[in-house]
């Protein structure tokens, strides 16, 4: 029975969530605070969070930093009320595998946990996959990018962009066949969850991220890796 912990302090949405993950078979631990929800992940392997940015004591950003910086592969769900951009590429950049925006879709929400989770069960590729772009080192099988700064980490969704694009180096590839592959067809991403990822993997591997040299766009098409 996959373990799931919810980080959200909001009474009515938190039971709703568990009362639903619980009908859908699955252990679920829910706290309102973030440094208590870094102890119940650490007290039991748990194979999903859902983490909400608006914490009482330590913001869910930093949540998502302390557990990727301690090695915790899980997917992280982010839920958040705030719909900014900068937001999103902020949790994508931390490590976290999905961004939803408050009010959602229940039905949507236990769609992409239910594909997280399914994911996540996957045994890992048996070749592993290296590149570099410039001066960083890109392993998708460990999902981190080597810089000259240090180690940062890369989401699931971000890791399958780059795997995609990467099997396709120099061609452009449709961002619905992007949509299809990587989120599958059911769970129904908004337009710009494509986007988001793309504005994350470029700050995270161009010097200059606004002016890209590896990761560009197709215009009216989609996006393109260029090594």
């Amino acid at each position: 029975m996959p373990r799931i912990v919810i980080i959200e302090d909001e009474p009515e949405l938190a039971l709703g969530l568990r009362d639903n993950l619980e009908f859908e078979h699955h252990n679920v631990a829910h706290t309102a605070l973030g440094e208590e929800g870094l102890r119940l992940v650490a007290q039991q392997s748990t194979d999903l969070v859902l983490l909400d940015l608006g914490l009482p004591d330590i913001d869910g950003f930093e949540v998502c930093r302390r557990l990727r910086a301690a090695g915790y592969t899980m997917p992280i769900i982010i839920l958040s009320a705030r719909g900014q951009e900068i937001d999103k590429v902020r949790g994508l950049e931390l490590g976290a595998d999905d961004y939803v925006t408050k009010p959602f879709s229940l039905r949507e929400l236990l769609a992409r946990v239910s594909a997280a989770l399914r994911r996540a069960e996957q045994p890992p590729p048996t070749t592993r996959l290296q590149f570099k772009l410039g001066e960083r080192h890109v392993d998708l099988t460990r999902q981190q990018i080597i810089s000259p700064q240090g180690e940062m980490p890369l989401g699931y969704y971000e890791s399958e962009i780059l795997r995609l694009l990467h099997e396709h180096v120099g061609e452009a590839v449709p961002r619905s066949e992007l949509l299809e592959r990587i989120w599958g067809v059911g769970v129904g991403p908004a337009d710009r969850t494509v986007d988001n990822h793309i504005v994350s993997l470029r700050r995270k591997l161009e010097v200059d991220p606004k002016n890209p040299r590896h990761i560009l766009t197709a215009h009216a098409v989609g996006y393109k890796l260029v090594l």
